[in-house]
């Protein structure tokens, strides 16, 4: 089963928006660090948000993160992603090809510390998607 969330993006204010958001809809919030995920290039992105989400009973799901100081980031710009993810290799990677058709690959599909398979690409109408494999159940709705 494949699902579609929207993917928030912010420059150091993810964990307030999650928070936020999570304190709205009553949902549950989680937060992985860089630091957390030893994925730390400028010692400013340390603390802030690698991947977040929130998730709601009543069926709200969001996830965020703040775009690494490296890559250039005006607010309210590419301010979103649409996160492709299911628990089939299979399924990801067909959508994978049929969205990179035309488009131009970000980070190619393959093994991440996080996933079995994860990559981010911009298709030919410029909406960036980011594709990956969570193992285990299905993320929830």
């Amino acid at each position: 089963m494949i699902t579609t969330t929207t993917h928030l993006n912010f420059r150091g204010d993810a964990r307030a928006a999650l928070e936020l958001y999570g304190s709205v809809v009553g949902g549950r919030v989680s937060v992985v660090t860089y630091d957390d995920a030893h994925a730390v290039q400028d010692p400013a992105d340390a603390g802030r948000v690698l991947w977040g989400e929130v998730v709601g009973a009543n069926g709200f799901h969001v996830m965020a993160y703040d775009v690494p100081v490296r890559t250039p980031f005006e607010r309210g710009v590419n301010s979103t992603f649409v996160s492709v993810r299911s628990t089939s290799a299979e399924e990801v990677t067909a959508c994978w090809a049929g969205l990179a058709e035309g488009g131009r690959v970000v980070q190619d599909l393959a093994p991440s510390g996080w996933s079995p398979l994860y990559g981010m690409l911009e298709d030919r109408f410029g909406i960036v998607w980011v594709l990956d494999v969570v193992p285990g159940e299905p993320p929830a709705r």
